[in-house]
């Protein structure tokens, strides 16, 4: 799908901030696959996907007059993106970083064939892996888990922490060092 106009874009924003409704439902129907796209990619879950879409456009509705350049509107609907995904996932889950869906139905003793010495083994490995997480700097986690735990590209965690791509890789990299380190130990 084809970038929307950011001209055609600041219009409708300029419209939908005089109550044009027809010009913010243009505004959804030209960049609500991105959002969702982003959504469902970060969240990994349709269902929340969905409800970070309506939560999106209600707050882009919401606090249009806060936009201060209207050709910034992909920007500010990407940051807005960024912020009700963050939240929507730390509120679903008490262990936001503990590891794959997967890994996390074994530890909860979902997986038919586990046995209790593994479970054992596994969920103490998870908490001392959530602990050193939770002693890292909070730029280092938060740029190891939105890489390793989200599956996102340098470019969109350089854009969701608004650095640049060679801060994140530098965070990624010291992040990784330090986490060794403290599992090591």
């Amino acid at each position: 799908m084809l970038e929307p106009n950011h001209q055609y874009l600041a219009e409708l924003v300029v419209r939908s901030r005089r109550q044009d409704a027809e010009a913010f439902a243009e505004l959804y129907a030209l960049t609500y696959h991105k959002v969702y796209s982003y959504a469902l990619r970060y969240l990994k879950d349709e269902y929340l996907a969905q409800d970070a879409l309506q939560e999106v456009y209600l707050a882009a509705y919401c606090n249009m007059d806060r936009l201060k350049d209207p050709a910034m509107f992909i920007a500010w609907l990407n940051r807005i993106s960024f912020h009700v995904c963050y939240d929507l996932q730390r509120r679903q889950s008490r262990y936001p970083y503990w590891g794959s869906p997967e890994l996390l139905k074994f530890v909860r003793e979902e997986h038919p064939d586990s046995d209790p010495e593994a479970l054992a083994l596994h969920a103490s490995e998870l908490l001392h892996l959530r602990q050193a997480l939770d002693e890292l700097p909070s730029f280092q986690r938060e740029a190891l888990v939105m890489r390793y735990y989200h599956g996102m590209k340098l470019e969109e965690i350089a854009h969701a922490m608004k650095l640049s791509r060679s801060t994140v890789k530098r965070y990624i990299a010291a992040g990784k060092t330090r986490l060794a380190r403290k599992l090591q130990g």
